[in-house]
């Protein structure tokens, strides 16, 4: 982006001119995050190849970077490569999708396909990364509405978190995909990863070289999903 220096009309006023050549330096920016913004897919094939300790550390410097509230920095991570460990936590989040499913009186068939799937994603990534929320150093209140906001602000900055992990691997040529599964079975994940008390499962983002360029998905339009409180037509 081209940078010109400011004149001087007194601190901190910018003339309508200088207003102008601002907003085109923006929109001359270069478009590589808005490249990788719209062109990551989610992506749930991977080739066999390893993805090495410096690359999976570098994604998660990138997630450590996501803002938080009250700069508390509640994310947490556990990074799972032994082929054993993936293997253990697929089968017991699938028995525990297989128990729900049944209970809500699903077709069998349609129940194991859907567990098959899951165990499938989980098992066939090289590396997965479940991200979790610490609770240790959350303000404590004593009514609910707050307590649940505390929380939620808490939740919000490890999904800001992952979000990251998301860009930086598709920077990287790396494909992954966002699993919300642990959020129904967070008990079981903490089990099987003998997790520390204050970590709560959010979700596992599966990492892997793509085998495939993942779908694309159609997104609804911003005149859908946008109010423009005070703009004027």
């Amino acid at each position: 982006m081209r940078c010109r220096p400011r004149a001087s009309q007194g601190a901190g006023l910018v003339s309508l001119a200088q207003r102008r050549d601002l907003e085109r330096d923006f929109m001359d920016r270069d478009p590589i995050i808005d490249d990788l913004i719209a062109t990551r897919r989610s992506v749930r094939r991977y080739r066999s190849e390893p993805i090495s300790t410096r690359l999976v550390d570098m994604l998660l410097e990138a997630a450590i970077a996501a803002p938080s509230p009250h700069n508390r920095q509640p994310w947490r991570f556990v990074v799972i490569e032994a082929p054993a460990t993936k293997a253990a936590l697929a089968q017991a989040m699938g028995s525990r999708l297989r128990a729900d499913r049944l209970r809500d009186g699903d077709a069998l068939d349609d129940v194991e396909t859907d567990v098959a799937r899951s165990y499938a994603r989980l098992t066939g990534a090289p590396v997965l990364v479940l991200v979790c929320v610490c609770t240790a150093d959350r303000d404590r209140y004593p009514d609910e509405q707050r307590a649940q906001a505390e929380h939620m602000m808490a939740m919000q900055a490890a999904a800001m978190a992952a979000q990251n992990i998301l860009l930086a691997a598709h920077a990287n040529q790396l494909g992954a995909c966002w699993m919300c599964a642990p959020l129904f079975c967070s008990e079981v994940v903490a089990a099987v990863l003998e997790l520390p008390r204050d970590w709560e499962p959010q979700a596992i983002i599966t990492l892997g070289f793509p085998s495939d360029a993942g779908k694309p998905q159609r997104r609804r339009p911003l005149t859908e999903v946008t109010r423009y409180q005070d703009r004027k037509s």
